[in-house]
């Protein structure tokens, strides 16, 4: 077998086998296939696709690239929530100890904050304290205990994944939806989970822009999922607004756990509403509902009971964390550098674009544009006003908070900008567009 005759075979439109894709991404992880061919055959990939057949088969051996996590002996049902990404998208941090609360293990392996979009990771390190670099034995005893646990990926987890994302960065290959595909759910199959609920964003702070295309990507990680033999199920849910009141590492924590205490503030509700019908959807896969209403219910007495904020403070304290400190450093725990975003004019905000503050976000210090970056815990913004709400002029509708005063000048004028206004009220936004299953 010879990795010319794989290349050529694609970029003819034939269909690979899966002893073809092991031989390629085996041979390039060995080191014995070089950069060139792998970037050919990517190249290849874009322009001819994919059958769910064959991304399945990608997907498996960049799986069995590496090690797998072992929850063998750990009660079910393990069922975990993958985001696409987005501008305060925040709601791993509410459904793990809500779905957790119903009997339901969350295995979660994330990620960090690169560009425009947040990190769960970074999040999670705002509580002073909190480990996320846990051992497979200090993972697996804290969701035997717990029922969920925060973890990232490690070098020995799916090392294909790694070395075909650089590579996809500099060869104009990243928007490939077969490689999106195989690179979102190689690493959530690596963490355990026996099921998976996907929010697949579309709108300005996502990774894909139009509805279509978020849909054509759900579909896929579905389609794949299901060839793969995983429980799995999509909602496709608009990004093109920052989702809740909070955009920023411990603005972010803070915010969940007020909605985990019962406190929802209004620019919340979306948060909250995305958040029930994935936790609703996690119920469902786990076995613990019958259908998204009973869930939805579920998850809604749930919170009502208080077991959820019980949960995410024991956590914290067994990831290193101080649950006392955390709940002291609520509503304190800020950059000095502050300054806020007032309204332009009378009238309503139609749009707060997402893009615009998640760029914003990144000078700030809530994000980074290398993996090298620091983030700042104390960094981002508030938002007392959102999309559809009534202002006048000179009202306060942001706070922001920097991580020094030339970032914060910087910033300003941008938020300022991603404002937009009209006279009349706005059509209500739609949150969820569609649920995709097989």
């Amino acid at each position: 077998m010879r990795a010319v005759d794989i290349i050529a075979a694609k970029r003819d439109g034939r269909e690979l086998s899966q002893e073809e894709i092991a031989f390629l991404i085996g041979g390039y992880v060995a080191g014995e296939i070089p950069d060139y061919q792998v970037s050919a055959w990517a190249m290849a990939v874009f322009f001819r696709g994919m059958s769910p057949a064959e991304t399945a088969a990608l997907t498996t051996v960049m799986l069995k690239s590496g090690a797998v996590m072992d929850l063998a002996g750990i009660p079910g049902p393990l069922v975990d929530k993958h985001s696409t990404g987005g501008v305060g998208d925040k709601t791993s941090l509410i459904l793990a100890p809500l779905v957790a609360s119903l009997g339901i293990r969350d295995p979660m392996m994330s990620g960090r904050a690169l560009g425009h979009t947040g990190g769960t990771l970074d999040k999670l390190e705002a509580i002073p304290g909190y480990r996320t670099n846990l051992s497979a034995a200090e993972f697996r005893e804290i969701l035997a205990r717990d029922g969920f646990a925060m973890t990232g990926q490690t070098k020995e987890t799916v090392p294909a994944d790694r070395l075909l994302y650089a590579l996809r960065d500099v060869t104009g290959t990243v928007e490939s939806i077969p490689l999106i595909t195989a690179s979102i759910l190689s690493k959530k199959a690596a963490e355990g989970a026996e099921a998976l609920v996907l929010d697949v964003k579309y709108g300005s702070g996502a990774f894909m822009k139009e509805s279509a295309d978020g849909e054509k990507l759900a579909r896929s990680l579905v389609n794949t999922g299901v060839a793969m033999g995983m429980r799995i199920t999509a909602l496709l849910t608009d990004m093109n607004e920052p989702l809740g009141n909070m955009v920023g590492n411990f603005l972010e924590v803070e915010e969940c756990f007020d909605c985990l205490d019962g406190k929802v503030p209004g620019a919340s509700s979306d948060l909250m509403e995305v958040t029930l019908e994935l936790a609703a959807r996690m119920a469902v896969l786990g076995g613990k509902a019958a259908d998204a209403a009973e869930g939805r219910r579920l998850c809604e007495a749930a919170l009502a009971g208080g077991k959820p904020r019980e949960l995410f403070l024991a956590n914290i304290k067994s990831q290193g964390g101080n649950p006392d400190q955390f709940l002291e450093m609520r509503g304190t725990y800020r950059s000095p550098y502050r300054a806020e975003i007032k309204a332009a004019e009378d009238g309503y905000i139609s749009r707060i674009d997402a893009w615009q503050v998640g760029h914003a976000g990144v000078g700030l210090g809530v994000g980074r544009n290398r993996t090298t970056d620091a983030v700042s815990p104390t960094a981002g913004i508030q938002f007392r006003r959102k999309g559809g709400d009534a202002v006048k002029k000179d009202e306060p509708i942001m706070t922001v908070w920097a991580k020094d005063e030339t970032s914060l000048a910087a910033a300003l004028p941008a938020l300022a900008a991603a404002v937009e206004y009209s006279k009349t009220p706005p059509k209500k936004r739609t949150l969820i567009l569609k649920e995709i299953t097989s």
